[in-house]
């Protein structure tokens, strides 16, 4: 029988490795035992619905400036996905499973009508946050919000009551929810404020983006003599560039949107959300949201940032924006409060009594549109 030397040789060489293997090499430490390699940071997804396009001069506009905020301010930590054009209906449950499905653990459905799609996907996934932006519902793994903007939107009314000249201010508004009534309100009231004579005309245009139906508004407001036009919209560029083409004044929301109107643009109310968000994701990343308020109804206003006053447009006059910054340091202070009472509504019932100072939860019922707004809610 013949023996193969390379076969010999091989098997030597074999059986001397696995001695020293067994006698030299040190054995691998078990998982979970301290002397286990600690594991790569793990990257957090986080989701962002956004119910129109993310360069609307507006409300979608500000989510999206405030989830890149956001991602810059938490870098490696997060890794975000986004979806424009979300409609508040089961598409916004489709498009939130699928985030899921990419990984999401954290979800922001960032329009009003989101809420109860996020609700329903929520049930369903106890292991992932949702975080919504103005509701007024919550569940265990939901959370909501939202910035007290009418403080802003009250300065505004200020400053259009000193602006204008023909004492009428037109509200296009999109549908009677409660911040909705709650923004025309503080618009009639600070301009009230400064302007015993000036009105607020509101039209509801039953849609939150419709280009068409704000040209319509703008024209039927401006035809009846109004000379500051402002709004609660998503999207702000028509109205906005409407006012700017008639000649007349305006009030942004949700953005900065004075490019558009460099004679017409007076102030307005804009998000800055940046700041929250990284707290919010923060706050999951540390394992802490469900321990504090964030996991509730959380609202901040100009104290926290949230919320600011946009630029100046060149025709306020300097005395008009004095005015204005100290009403918005008297708001900070507490010196002023655009909702303290008495408030009457259009049909001088006395809504808010005298002495009392409502609360954000009790503003977040209001159902009613106060004295000086011309214009009824739709039913």
């Amino acid at each position: 029988m013949r023996i193969n030397s390379r076969l010999v040789v091989m098997a030597v060489m074999l059986i001397g490795s696995l001695m020293l293997a067994a006698c030299g090499s040190p054995a691998a430490a078990p998982a979970g035992s301290k002397d286990a390699a600690a594991p790569a940071s793990a990257v957090t997804t986080v989701g962002f619905l956004f119910v129109g396009p993310k360069d609307d001069f507006g409300y979608n506009q500000a989510a999206y400036l405030g989830s890149t905020g956001m991602e810059k301010e938490l870098g490696s930590k997060v890794k975000v996905i986004r979806a424009e054009n979300v409609p508040e209906t089961e598409e916004a449950e489709r498009v939130m499973e699928s985030m899921i499905q990419q990984g999401a653990k954290v979800i922001f459905p960032t329009s009003y009508g989101h809420l109860d799609p996020a609700l329903n996907v929520a049930k369903r996934h106890p292991e992932v946050t949702f975080i919504h932006q103005g509701g007024l519902k919550t569940s265990s793994n939901l959370g909501t919000y939202f910035g007290n903007i009418f403080e802003e939107v009250y300065l505004g009314g200020v400053t259009a009551g000193k602006m204008t000249k023909t004492n009428k201010l037109g509200f296009i508004a999109s549908f009677p929810i409660p911040q909705v009534l709650e923004n025309i309100n503080a618009f009639e009231l600070g301009a009230k404020s400064v302007n015993p004579n000036a009105t607020t005309s509101v039209v509801f245009t039953a849609n939150w983006c419709d280009p068409g139906k704000q040209a319509e508004a703008a024209n039927n407001l401006i035809a009846q003599g109004v000379d500051v036009l402002t709004q609660h919209q998503d999207c702000t560029k028509t109205i906005v560039e409407a006012a700017e083409r008639k000649g007349i004044m305006s009030v942004g929301y949700h953005a900065d949107a004075s490019s558009l109107a460099p004679k017409g643009w007076l102030t307005g109310s804009v998000w800055n959300w940046s700041p929250l968000y990284t707290q919010e994701v923060q706050a999951v990343l540390d394992g802490k949201w469900k321990e504090g308020p964030l996991a509730g109804k959380y609202r901040v206003g100009m104290k926290e940032g949230a919320v600011k006053l946009a630029p100046f447009g060149s025709s306020v006059p300097a005395d008009v924006q004095a005015l204005v910054k100290q009403k918005e340091q008297d708001i900070m202070s507490g010196k002023l409060a655009p909702f303290a009472g008495p408030i009457k509504d259009q049909s001088g019932a006395v809504k808010i009594a005298a002495g009392v100072n409502p609360t954000v939860d009790q503003l977040e019922t209001t159902d009613y549109l106060v004295e000086g707004v011309v214009g009824s809610i739709p039913r």
